[in-house]
């Protein structure tokens, strides 16, 4: 008898239906799976004879065949599980499935007494389903909240495989309320203090500037100093002031962290992601990649901040890597399966030491040759920092600094920061982008329109300074922001004085 039930397949960060056809039939006794199908899917079989035969059923000697179309797309993970399993009760007439073959979606994994436990990739199943036409899932109940944040459907959870037989065979489960995700938003506080604030730094005035005004428009930060400058520990604060991200963003945020198994048991993600890789990782770790390409830690941290500390540390060529994706806010990723895009529109933030003492410029502590400074420094490459809009020094902290309390919390420069983004949000309202520093260059005309004084001290700056192309346009970018959090129409010549000290570092 055959049968068939709809599961999904992780595809990079998007999800595909799958049709799962099962047929049992006379014959010698076997359990054949086909379909493209990794090692986790090949070991379905036994998960699921075991939860069968512990959820009361007894699987007669025949010829069990199950096959996961299309063929042509890699099935792995255990979302697979449940789904043969209902589908193989269905061929043996157990449940009756008639009425939900065009109509309901199934997945989960099960454990060897029937339980169904839980999954990664909830969200972006519901919303690839239900663009398909399907409004009905039976999922893990640990997963059900987080499915129920779209709307327009119903989420069934159950915990074990006998729930979803008793259901199909018109038994009554209670369908997950659907949650209020704009409401939820709008009453949302992130009052988290995730690594300290603001008010505990002594001193460098200017490069809390610099990354207020690196936040308030997402654009990418570098940091140079010896140790023991705040470097990190200015870095590291930034995550308390980001701007909250709107509801898309989180939809889209969500759905990246959801297949990553990172919601931490949320049912969605509010805050824009902090992501700091130890120096030590691969290019196909930072980037993603892998026969079958995963993400990631550039794409964990799309529309957030992607923090690498002691940048002239990492390998050359894990640094380079970083180079499209920067500019082109993605990650695009070519294998025999197919063509994988990975989304990467990230807010950079890194440190470095200036040499591999760390001291230089100052000779009284650094013992290193003109050579080697320019070595360490010269890992990282012209291009890269060609990308990056501001960069500043972080000077070591004078000791009447020290004794000093009471500067500025983390909550004040959010404030501005947010008013900054009100900004934006106003002005870009009909545009693809969001920020300031996605701009592209065929609008800098209408968004950073320059008077005739502010357009004689860009020309001088672009001739003295050799400026690229790209190093100009980033200067005017991150002028409109310094412009947006004065409450600036226009910009002035002082927010491009600023911006354009900010690239001297660079040059």
């Amino acid at each position: 008898m055959y049968s068939k039930v709809y599961s999904t397949a992780l595809r990079g960060v998007s999800m595909e239906i799958v049709s799962v056809e099962t047929d049992v039939s006379d014959g010698l006794p076997s359990f054949e799976m086909v379909g493209l199908l990794n090692s986790e899917v090949r070991e379905a079989k036994e998960r699921v004879r075991s939860a069968i035969k512990n959820t009361g059923y007894l699987l007669p000697p025949k010829r069990i065949t199950v096959s996961l179309s299309p063929a042509d797309i890699r099935k792995e993970g255990s979302y697979f599980d449940l789904p043969i399993a209902v589908g193989i009760l269905g061929s043996l007439g157990l449940i009756n499935l008639k009425y939900y073959e065009e109509d309901i979606l199934i997945a989960g994994e099960l454990s060897l007494s029937g339980e169904v436990l839980s999954m990664n990739g909830v969200l972006p199943m519901i919303l690839a389903a239900r663009e398909k036409g399907i409004r009905r899932f039976i999922i893990p109940k640990k997963n059900a909240h987080e499915g129920a944040i779209v709307d327009d459907i119903e989420i069934y959870g159950v915990n074990n495989l006998r729930e979803v037989v008793d259901f199909l065979n018109g038994g009554q489960i209670k369908a997950v309320e659907y949650v209020d995700f704009e409401k939820m938003y709008e009453e949302y506080f992130d009052g988290e203090d995730r690594d300290g604030d603001f008010s505990e730094i002594n001193g460098q005035e200017v490069v809390k500037r610099a990354a207020e005004v690196a936040v308030a428009g997402m654009h990418h930060l570098l940091l140079v100093g010896s140790p023991g400058s705040g470097k990190s520990m200015i870095a590291k604060r930034i995550a308390g002031i980001l701007p909250k991200p709107d509801m898309e963003e989180c939809m889209e945020i969500t759905k990246i962290h959801s297949i990553a198994g990172k919601l931490d048991g949320k049912a969605v993600k509010m805050t824009r992601p902090f992501r700091a890789p130890h120096h030590t990782t691969t290019d196909r770790a930072l980037i993603g990649g892998g026969n079958n390409p995963k993400p990631g830690e550039i794409t964990l941290a799309h529309k957030g901040v992607l923090f690498l500390d002691e940048l002239a540390e990492f390998k050359r060529d894990v640094i380079d890597a970083l180079r499209q994706p920067l500019e082109d806010g993605y990650v695009s990723i070519s294998r025999v399966g197919g063509a994988y895009v990975f989304p990467a529109n990230v807010m950079l933030v890194a440190a470095t030491n200036p040499c591999k003492c760390g001291y230089y410029p100052d000779r009284n502590r650094c013992n290193c040759s003109e050579i080697q400074v320019k070595n360490y420094i010269g890992k990282i490459s012209g291009p890269i920092l060609d990308r990056i809009d501001i960069c500043v020094n972080t000077p070591s902290v004078a000791m009447e600094e020290l004794g000093r309390k009471g500067g500025e919390s983390s909550k004040d420069i959010r404030e501005r920061v947010e008013h900054a983004r009100k900004c934006q949000i106003e002005r870009y309202k009909n545009e693809k982008y969001k920020f300031n520093s996605e701009i592209p260059s065929s609008h800098m005309e209408k968004y950073c329109y320059l008077g005739v004084e502010e357009k004689k001290l860009m020309d001088m700056a672009y001739n003295t300074f050799g400026l690229s192309v790209r190093a100009y346009y980033k200067i005017l970018r991150v002028a409109r922001t310094i412009a947006d959090l004065e409450d600036e129409e226009y910009i002035k010549e002082s927010h491009i004085a600023e911006a354009i000290g900010y690239r001297t570092e660079l040059i």
